[in-house]
């Protein structure tokens, strides 16, 4: 009988016939944040469900990449705020993997602009996205991780500094801290942590977009380590949650280089 085959993924040891892999859906997984998230837990031995909204191509890239190096991955489509299209990529990725382990929110948008001129459908688009869809995938969390599993939604780092034209955003991103810390104690007995990420300013093109040089700059020297954190920085905390640290549960997390 042929040996079973293996491949190293960042100093892990996989094997093919390994039924113990952990596996993980990231939310966003095609954007900014996500990849890196992805990236990063499939490096640590995950099997990751790579979720999109919009592009397809580039999640079956993130893909293609993941299993180019002896990982496993799937891309999985649907809109966070629509439960019937969410619940079918719950069930994607138990139909390949065999259960669900951990889930990584980051599927977000950002809409800036001073509360007194705020365009109410833009808000309306924006909360449905970051409130109603961090309840919709929590809300399949809660129900379908594996004991020892962890949830990780994404917040902001704005729910703390005030910064103006953020208000639309970061009073959404209020709203996914509450649910976080809520349904870290209903879970009481499922051995399932939940927590948030709150990063601070990001590289990322949501982060970007429609920012010009001297913004960016100027953003970039609010930390005391004076510079943009980036995708990986807020993937190593994302992996620290979703791994070895079984002790944090209910917290909201401020990856932001000591900003607040």
């Amino acid at each position: 009988m042929d040996a079973p085959s293996t491949s190293v993924i960042r100093g892990h040891i996989v094997s093919s016939t390994d039924t113990t892999t952990r596996v993980a859906i990231v939310t966003g997984g095609s954007g900014g944040i996500g990849r890196a998230v992805v990236d990063r837990l499939a490096g640590d031995g995950f099997a990751v469900a790579v979720h999109y909204l919009g592009n397809a191509r580039r999640a079956q890239e993130i893909v293609d990449a993941v299993t180019a190096v002896g990982g496993r991955a799937i891309a999985v489509g649907g809109d966070v705020a629509d439960e019937v299209a969410m619940a079918g990529v719950f069930d994607a990725a138990e139909a390949e993997f065999g259960g669900i382990d951990v889930v990584v929110n980051t599927a977000g948008i950002m809409i800036l602009s001073p509360v007194a001129t705020v365009d109410l459908a833009d808000l309306d688009r924006m909360h449905r996205t970051n409130i109603r869809g961090a309840f919709v995938v929590s809300q399949l969390a809660a129900n379908r991780l594996r004991g020892g599993g962890a949830l990780i939604n994404v917040s902001t780092s704005q729910t703390r500094l005030q910064h103006p034209t953020y208000a639309p955003y970061a009073a959404s991103k209020a709203a996914v801290e509450a649910l976080t810390l809520v349904l870290a104690r209903e879970l009481r007995g499922k051995n399932i942590t939940v927590n948030a990420i709150a990063p601070g300013p990001t590289a990322t093109p949501l982060f970007l977009e429609g920012k010009d040089e001297e913004t960016i700059s100027r953003l970039a020297q609010l930390p005391p380590l004076e510079h943009l954190g980036t995708p990986e920085d807020i993937a190593e905390v994302a992996a620290f949650l979703a791994g070895p640290s079984r002790w944090i549960n209910g917290q909201v997390v401020f990856p932001n280089g000591g900003i607040a």
